[in-house]
């Protein structure tokens, strides 16, 4: 039976792409799954494996540009596997009784990318936590995918051999393929032996008279690595099929140091500079994660589609250092947290907010909508990027209760566990640049709410009180606001509550 493979979908926009290299020749025998060849687009390198085992016939030239759906080859089924595939080795046909503990049901389990919320629509596969062809566990974490907001687990769904079929960095839309399952019963395959370990019935590396295309020919993942280290393909020995160079090989490839002819020019003219040790040229190039490129063009949308303006005030901190100087030990001991200026901040953002609705607004296409309560979002800097979790009804909350809540969600965020509701939301929202040091900054709205405020850092200042100079603990604050929905009066007058309110903290208590 012949099978016919066609060039596959790889992308929305791609419609045609170019074969770039076939790793086997016209009538090579072919393993399923087996890498055949490589396809380029305008935007990547795609690797081509084969859907069946059997005799490979070629109907694509090296160099053809092919749409997308175009007959790439054919696989005649079950031909020449006698002839093409040798025998294998005596011992590792050995532990037949340890391998009867598995056994192959023959099922092939097909695992697609998850619906991880509503308005996600595609993925980045991060990283694989296992190999091509590794024995995964039912629920065993396999690899990590993230969306432009959060980084889930994929888990296998079934227990079996592992098949990969998108590689890491790939862009998936959901519900495509992501990888395959051999789906077995019982307990795991045994190990081929260890590479540290080779028994002396293990195949010889082919002479040089049997040298395929694949020889010395990188993955498109290892071209990647050796292009960024700045090292030739020729340089590296490749550990893969037919000679061919695996990302591990890239990764375990080290730059030979510079000849000591090749570092002089030819006939110069003045001796050129001699650099000490540590002195670097190198550039990097880093792949952008799909939630840096998402933040990036928001607040791009933001400052294109509001019309956003920042005013600003200074507040004395004296009270509030002066209460938990007094308190916070008292309030730890009892409480088991700390007392923050976050929870100051937040309340005081609360009181602010309900008596001037407009900041905790936001327009819906011709229409202001109105916000009874206050979800306060709290901006986070964790290690893929800022996030922004959100406060549920911070209004209704005292102290403790939003100093633990700031810290649960802070540690989730540095730790990449936060859930897609956990920052979808949020009507208002406070940024502290201060504990990095800034002085003063505008920060940018976080869409679609209307105003952000802004923290900074606590410097002691010479200010005049009742006629005298003293030194004080000032901080600035920023108010950054829509002016579209939000007006000056009550911007200011928003930002003068909350002066008032962080200069004398009794007013929280007494809500004057």
């Amino acid at each position: 039976m012949s099978l016919e493979m066609k060039v596959p979908a790889v992308g929305e926009s791609i419609t045609e792409v170019t074969v770039s290299s076939w790793s086997k020749n016209d009538g090579d025998f072919v393993e399923m799954d087996e890498v055949i060849c490589e396809l380029e687009s305008d935007k990547a390198t795609f690797e081509v494996t084969a859907e069946a085992a059997g005799k490979l016939s070629i109907k694509a030239q090296e160099g053809d540009t092919l749409e997308i759906g175009a007959v790439l080859c054919e696989i005649e089924e079950g031909a020449g596997g006698g002839d093409a595939k040798p025998a294998e080795p005596a011992a590792e046909s050995a532990p037949t009784e340890a391998a009867s503990e598995s056994k192959a049901t023959g099922e092939v389990l097909e695992m697609k990318v998850p619906t991880v919320g509503e308005s996600i629509t595609e993925v980045t596969l991060s990283t694989w936590q296992k190999s091509d062809g590794d024995f995964v566990e039912l629920d065993e974490n396999i690899a990590e995918i993230e969306s432009d907001k959060a980084t889930f687990d994929l888990t296998a769904e079934a227990q079996g051999i592992l098949r990969i079929v998108a590689q890491e960095g790939d862009t998936l839309e959901i519900g495509a393929l992501i990888c395959k399952i051999e789906v077995m019963e019982g307990a795991p395959a045994p190990k081929a032996p260890a590479a540290d370990a080779p028994s002396e019935t293990a195949s010889a590396p082919a002479p040089s008279g049997s040298e395929t295309y694949a020889t010395g020919h990188a993955s498109p993942a290892a071209a990647k690595i050796l292009d960024e280290k700045g090292i030739a393909a020729s340089d590296v020995k490749g550990t893969g099929r037919d000679g061919r160079i695996t990302k591990e090989d890239a990764a375990n490839a080290q730059k030979s140091a510079p000849t000591q002819e090749s570092s002089k020019p030819a006939a110069p003219q003045f001796e050129a500079p001699v650099f000490g040790g540590g002195v670097s040229r190198e550039q990097r190039r880093e792949k952008m994660s799909s939630l840096r490129k998402t933040v990036a063009r928001r607040l791009v949308s933001v400052k294109n589609e509001t019309a956003m303006l920042t005013t600003f005030n200074e507040v004395n901190m004296k009270p509030i250092m002066d209460i938990r100087k007094k308190y916070k030990e008292e309030f730890k001991e009892k409480n088991e947290v700390g007392l923050g200026f976050m929870s100051f901040f937040t309340k005081a953002c609360c009181v602010a907010l309900q008596e001037w609705p407009a900041v905790n607004a936001m327009i819906d296409e011709n229409e202001i909508v109105y916000n009874d309560f206050c979800d306060i979002s709290i901006a986070v800097s964790a290690p893929k990027g800022l996030v922004v979790p959100v406060i549920r009804n911070a209004e209704s909350l005292n102290f403790v209760q939003i100093e633990k809540e700031v810290i649960r969600l802070a540690t989730k965020a540095r730790e990449n566990k936060l859930s897609i509701e956990e920052m979808q939301g949020g009507t208002f929202t406070i940024t502290n640049g201060g504990v990095f040091g800034s002085m003063m900054s505008t920060p940018i709205i976080n869409a679609p709410q209307s105003a952000i405020l802004g923290m900074h850092n606590i410097v002691q200042r010479a200010v005049v009180e009742n006629g005298e100079v003293v030194v004080r603990p000032m901080m600035y604050v920023a108010l950054s606001y829509d002016h579209r929905i939000i007006d000056g009066r009550e911007s200011v007058s928003f930002l003068v509550r909350v002066k008032q309110l962080l200069e004398d903290p009794t007013r929280l208590l007494l809500g004057v």
